[in-house]
């Protein structure tokens, strides 16, 4: 796993939980989630602020995969994200999960909303494999996060279903099994649920 020395503390830090905090004028700091989180706590005037981390954890989706999900908090603001993701090559990637809340709650209760936000999303399959290639389940609804797919040269979406990754062509063929029929589509926020 690749890891980046924190600017603040020094630490070796795993290159997802590091922030690149400053600006422009000032220039640019690498900072791990802890010593990001205790600057921001600071400015925000959040004397009593502790940085948590979580251990990752397993949990089995649908059709019996397991998924291992490690975890982020970030303070930002008066506010706080606690983020759940898988690891492929070192970066997150597959199913991701955030959570957001108050600083000053309990953030063993935001991960245990958090976790259970993640167990009713991995209880669903959206898409399934057959003959024809990746098609839509019999619920017909897809929940899906967007993602840009780095290996076009274009800036293309790329979608995430039920931790796959899926092209934009390959969701444009999924649909075409509908054609036809009508669809909604609506965007939210990745903190709230689907």
């Amino acid at each position: 796993m690749q890891s980046i020395s924190c600017e603040a503390c020094g630490q070796a830090t795993p290159a997802y939980d590091i922030v690149n905090c400053g600006s422009m004028d000032s220039g640019y700091r690498q900072l791990c989630g802890r010593c990001f989180n205790a600057k921001v706590a600071r400015l925000a005037g959040l004397q009593d602020f502790e940085h948590v981390s979580f251990e990752p954890i397993g949990m089995t989706d649908a059709s019996g995969g397991t998924h291992d999900f490690h975890f982020r908090a970030h303070l930002f603001g008066a506010m706080i994200a606690l983020d759940a993701f898988e690891l492929r090559e070192s970066h997150p990637a597959g199913y991701q999960f955030q959570a957001i809340g108050d600083p000053q709650d309990d953030l063993l209760a935001l991960l245990g909303r958090l976790i259970e936000k993640m167990r009713r999303a991995l209880a669903i399959r959206h898409v399934e494999d057959s003959a024809l290639g990746l098609q839509v389940t019999d619920h017909r609804t897809v929940r899906a996060r967007i993602d840009c797919d780095l290996d076009e040269d274009d800036r293309v979406p790329l979608v995430v279903i039920d931790g796959r990754e899926v092209s934009w062509a390959d969701f444009g063929r999924m649909v075409m099994a509908f054609e036809g029929w009508q669809f909604k589509l609506e965007f939210r926020d990745m903190s709230e649920e689907l």
